[in-house]
Order: structure tokens, then C-alpha cells, then sequence
């Protein structure tokens, strides 16, 4: 009786729509469309079409379409094969392929296409990411659940000229193209500007998605590559410790070893207990991105990690 009590409750607040916080089986999804006669969105729809919301450019757009194929692809109904292709002989033949065979090898078709286009993208990175290495420009990315500033302290870090600032809003995934910034500092030994690289990268979720993590796999190879992370944390968020693990474990998943700072962010909101209990539990640099606080600190933390890499120690001095 409960697809019934929905359908009575939807009805009585005007509501068009269905979502679910958890993931749907196609049988399901379908099955509750039909009792309440109501659209129905799962988890993973929902944040798909968040993504598609805020991509922008062709490599963005490209991971979003190539993710909602993905999850479109089972969930396409129809009669079945049995009315696929009938057999053959005179007066036997039936009318081809149906629409929804039709709609499949589309599908297939246009993922295979992105596939492709993405490959594409991701060698232009690899080559990138090799040059940049055989300059030896040290790159530091920004990591951590969605909506916790990493974009506001790539932009406070990076001290943009006016009008180059990355865009940063409060919302669920508003970053998905890595942002790559460059810090120059002057050698003090009188040599060359010394260069550092940070780059900013799409949030992260608890349960991500498998066809988000494949799509945007490319992108999240800036991760798996940097020499240091700093893996900002919304200290004023109730669950933060949670986030942390979320973050953590999709990082070890990645496969990545490289060294991590964290920003205890939003320091400024964040209940001086809650911000003890984390600085004693997780360590960290309290930082506010927004009001500009403790990035001195952070700054000197992230020196002495890439100081203990070996990564340019004369000249990191500098950025703290």
C-alpha cells in the first residue's frame, strides 16, 4: 500500500515527480511510474541531471552524455527480442528491426562515439601532463566532497587578476572541468620564476555513481598525478567526519599515494568545538577561503609537503 500512500501524498502537495534517494532497478522504476502515474527520478538520475545542468564545455558535456547513456541504455523498454526479427523464408519475413533495437544500436553508437572523443581528450592530457612533468612544475590539486570551497581557495590561493576568476557558487557540483592555476614566485637565488600549478577538480559524493566514475575517469587522472593534495574539508557541515572518509576512500580507490594537506574550510562557521574535535581527530590547517584566513598556514603546510618530496626546496620558502 505504500506506492498508493505516495500517489495520495503527491496528489494532496501538487507534486509531479518522485524522487528517490536511493537507486532503482529499471523493473522498479517502471513498475512505480505505472501505480502512481507519476515521473520518477532515483539517486543517480538526479545527480546526472545535476551534472548536465552545469556542464559547459564539449569535455564536460561529452563525460555527462556519455554517463546518462550508460544508465539510459537498460532501462529502455520495449516488447523484447521476441519481436526483433522474425524468421526468415517467404512469408515469414517481419518488419526489421524494432524501434527499440533501433533506439539500442543508436545509443550504442553515440557511446561508442564519445568513447572515442574522450579518449582523445585524455591523451591531449596525458601529453600535457608529460611536458609539464619534463619541466618539472610541481602540481597540487584541490580534492573533496562537493560544495565544500575548493574553487573559493583555488581562487584565494591563486590571486587572480580581476575578471579570472574561476567561477564558484553554492551549489552541488558547479566544478566539472579541472581548473588548472599557475603561481609564480621569484627565485631567491636570482634564478628563473619558480612555477606551481594547482588545479581544481569535479566534487566528490558519497556512493558516486559507477557511470560518473567512468565517464569522468580522464579528468580524475589530474588527481592521480599531482604531487601533493589538499583535501578541503567543510569544517561547519554536520557530518564532516563522514565526508572525510567519503573522500578518502574514493581517493584510495583512484589509486592515489600522493601526499595530503587538509583545509579544515569555513573555519569562520564552523562551532569552535566541532573545529577542536576535527583538528585533534583529522589534523589540518583551519582555513576560511571566503574571509581569507589561515591560508598563510595552509601555504606553509603545503611547502613542507613538497619540501619532503624534494620538489624545488630553495625556492618554496617563498609561498608561505
Amino acid at each position: 500500500g505504500k506506492l498508493e500512500e505516495l500517489k495520495s501524498l503527491a496528489y494532496h502537495e501538487n507534486a509531479s515527480t518522485l524522487i528517490f534517494g536511493v537507486d532503482l532497478t529499471p523493473a522498479q522504476a517502471r513498475e512505480i511510474e505505472r501505480v502512481t502515474g507519476l515521473k520518477v527520478l532515483d539517486r543517480t538520475q538526479l545527480i546526472l541531471d545535476i551534472f548536465a545542468l552545469h556542464a559547459k564545455t564539449p569535455e564536460a558535456q561529452a563525460q555527462v552524455e556519455l554517463a546518462q547513456l550508460r544508465y539510459l541504455l537498460p532501462r529502455l523498454v520495449g516488447k523484447g527480442k521476441e519481436m526483433s526479427r522474425l524468421g526468415g523464408g517467404i512469408g515469414t519475413r517481419g518488419p526489421g528491426e524494432t524501434k527499440l533495437e533501433v533506439d539500442r544500436r543508436r545509443l550504442q553508437d553515440r557511446i561508442a562515439h564519445l568513447s572515442r572523443k574522450l579518449q582523445d581528450y585524455a591523451l591531449r592530457r596525458q601529453e600535457a601532463r608529460q611536458k609539464r612533468k619534463r619541466r618539472g612544475v610541481p602540481l597540487v590539486a584541490v580534492v573533496g566532497y562537493t560544495n565544500a570551497g575548493k574553487t573559493t581557495l583555488l581562487n584565494a590561493l591563486s590571486r587572480p587578476a580581476e575578471g579570472q576568476a574561476v567561477l564558484a557558487e553554492n551549489k552541488l557540483f558547479a566544478t566539472l572541468d579541472p581548473t588548472t592555476r599557475r603561481i609564480s614566485r621569484p627565485d631567491p637565488a636570482g634564478g628563473p620564476p619558480q612555477t606551481l600549478l594547482l588545479t581544481d577538480t569535479v566534487g566528490f559524493i558519497r556512493h558516486m555513481p559507477e557511470e560518473l566514475l567512468t565517464a569522468f575517469r580522464a579528468t580524475l587522472e589530474e588527481v592521480r598525478e599531482a604531487d601533493v593534495l589538499v583535501h578541503v574539508l567543510d569544517a561547519s557541515e554536520e557530518g564532516a567526519l563522514e565526508r572525510h572518509r567519503v573522500v578518502r576512500d574514493l581517493l584510495l580507490d583512484l589509486g592515489v599515494e600522493a601526499p595530503v594537506v587538509l583545509a579544515l574550510n569555513k573555519a569562520d562557521r564552523a562551532a569552535p568545538y566541532d573545529l577542536y574535535f576535527l583538528g585533534e581527530r583529522l589534523g589540518g590547517v583551519p582555513v576560511s577561503a571566503l574571509k581569507g584566513t589561515g591560508l598563510k598556514e595552509l601555504k606553509e603546510a603545503l611547502a613542507r609537503a613538497l619540501l619532503d618530496l624534494g620538489v624545488r626546496p630553495q625556492a618554496w620558502a617563498q609561498y608561505t
